[in-house]
């Protein structure tokens, strides 16, 4: 059985800065001669490894809304569809039929929406893509 993990990403403000944060660390580490590998160090090791490893993802929650979600240790960020989450310090698991769905692509007439404006009507829970 699939499991994933829920986790704050604390000082991120966007999708956008996940990314850039991830892929600089990524960076750091190819020009220290180091293998470039995703890591996430946490206090508790999860006792469902073998469950998170079969399938799981991570799922990031930005300024208190599950945005998108990470295959674990995988670079590739997915969007999903917003779902608020309150705070919680470390991370939790999250049961696969709890975890939000994957978001298609945009329909055709809501593509050209500005990513800040789309970002502004999510956080005033008027849309929620």
């Amino acid at each position: 059985m699939t499991v994933h993990l829920i986790k704050l990403c604390v000082g991120v403000d966007n999708v956008a800065e996940l990314h850039a944060w991830q892929t600089e660390r990524l960076d750091s580490l190819r020009r220290q001669r180091k293998t470039p590998e995703h890591c996430h160090r946490t206090m508790q090791t999860p006792r469902r490894r073998d469950e998170v490893l079969n399938g799981g993802s991570l799922y990031w929650v930005i300024r208190g809304v599950i945005l998108v979600r990470q295959r674990v240790l995988d670079p590739g960020l997915i969007a999903t569809r917003p779902q608020a989450r309150r705070a919680f310090q470390g991370w939790r698991y999250l049961d696969a039929a709890d975890a939000p769905q994957d978001l298609r692509a945009l329909d055709a007439r809501h593509a050209d929406m500005p990513s800040g404006m789309r970002e502004e009507l999510r956080e005033l829970r008027l849309i929620d893509w």
